[in-house]
């Protein structure tokens, strides 16, 4: 029988957009087995943008980053404001957990602790929640959705709609240019190969830009908020379409939004961080020909549909699955193996790509005979 909790309090402040995303089935597995507690989440913006309207979520308190202090001021300051009985978090810098395990009268603090390297890293939170009887079993499996309202639905409708061409006959394809980190930034003419490949294929392509990835050779989507960018993704979901970039927030928020997903993933460890769950495995870059995935190595294919992860050298030594940020080249983009940049990620080659966008949306020939049931997201994380 579940604890008669009150409050909660979950704390997610890594700061990464993807992290609250990798947290977001925790948070909806806790609001289903305590229906009547109150559960607030404290985070960074702008990922509080993605909570607001969340009917699992009683409150969203937000700070912005970038202050030194201010996330440890900001766990005070929610545990005076509504004294939890539970607290959970996954951030273990500055104190907080301490804070949190004084402050609130249960607290799970390491949702992070002993992981195998194999577990997916928002799995391993179900797991250990589970383990701790604090969500049922039938969450330990739940993949990320985000909730979004009718009219911001609509709206992405609206805005996917005036941007495709009206001829198209092949799903549409974006591409998420930004990383966030220079460490995970796919090389620019890769891009540039991808976009040819793509439109060799008669796929409409469109790239969402960012500060830190200059546009490939393609329609440029208007810089938005998050909740219109989701919409957008939501849109593009229900015609089949594909979000391709690196291990970063966006693709994140894609894939909750019920869009398809190509994830590229060079320093981080796909089988931890993939979109794709435990199984199946990631797609690493050996092929037997131009655009062609080496089932061989890569085990079965996908469904149609299904998240697409995509592991640039799967071998390099230098990669710690559960210290990412310890790895040498995290915060400077400095590659060990290579002087030009990040080799791990100019290893993922853009014929691979491609062929992983025709399997995800469903266009591989080699699918074609039996096409697997698509599984869209319904607008809910």
């Amino acid at each position: 029988m579940a604890e008669p909790y009150r409050e909660i309090l979950v704390v997610e402040l890594l700061g990464g957009l993807g992290d609250l995303v990798m947290l977001l089935p925790a948070v909806h597995a806790l609001a289903r087995r305590h229906p009547a507690a109150a559960l607030r989440v404290l985070t960074h913006e702008p990922g509080g943008d993605l909570l607001r309207g969340d009917p699992a979520v009683t409150e969203v308190i937000t700070i912005g980053q970038g202050q030194s202090g201010a996330e440890r001021a900001a766990v005070v300051d929610a545990l005076a404001l509504h004294r939890p009985d539970l607290a959970v978090t996954t951030t273990r810098y500055d104190g907080i957990p301490a804070l949190l395990e004084d402050g609130a009268a249960r607290a799970v603090t390491d949702l992070w602790r002993r992981p195998p390297p194999d577990q997916p890293v928002g799995e391993r939170y179900l797991s250990i929640l589970h383990a701790e009887g604090l969500i049922d079993a039938a969450d330990v499996g739940a993949r990320p959705r985000l909730h979004l309202r009718a009219d911001e639905l609509d709206g992405g409708e609206r805005m996917m709609a005036s941007w495709l061409p009206r001829e198209s006959r092949r799903p549409p394809v974006l591409l998420v240019v930004d990383a966030g980190m220079d460490v995970k930034l796919w090389p620019r003419w890769h891009w540039q190969a991808l976009v040819r490949l793509l439109r060799r294929d008669d796929y409409p392509v469109l790239a969402v830009g960012g500060p830190g990835g200059r546009p490939p050779p393609c329609p440029l989507l208007p810089r938005t908020d998050l909740r219109r960018l989701a919409a957008v993704f939501a849109a593009a979901g229900r015609r089949g379409g594909v979000v391709v970039g690196a291990d970063t927030g966006p693709v994140r928020v894609a894939a909750a939004a019920g869009a398809r997903t190509v994830a590229l993933f060079g320093p981080t460890d796909a089988r931890r961080y993939g979109l794709a769950g435990a199984t199946p495995p990631p797609v690493d870059t050996a092929r037997t020909g131009p655009g062609r995935i080496d089932t061989a190595r890569t085990g079965p294919a996908p469904a149609a549909g299904a998240p697409v992860d995509v592991q640039g050298r799967p071998d390099c030594p230098h990669r710690q699955p559960t210290t990412i940020s310890e790895q040498t080249c995290w915060w400077t983009a400095d590659c060990p193996l290579s002087p030009a940049g990040p080799a791990c990620m100019a290893d993922i080659d853009p014929g691979t790509v491609a062929a992983a966008v025709r399997r995800a949306a469903g266009s591989d020939p080699a699918q074609a005979a039996s096409p697997s049931p698509v599984s869209h997201g319904t607008g809910r994380r």
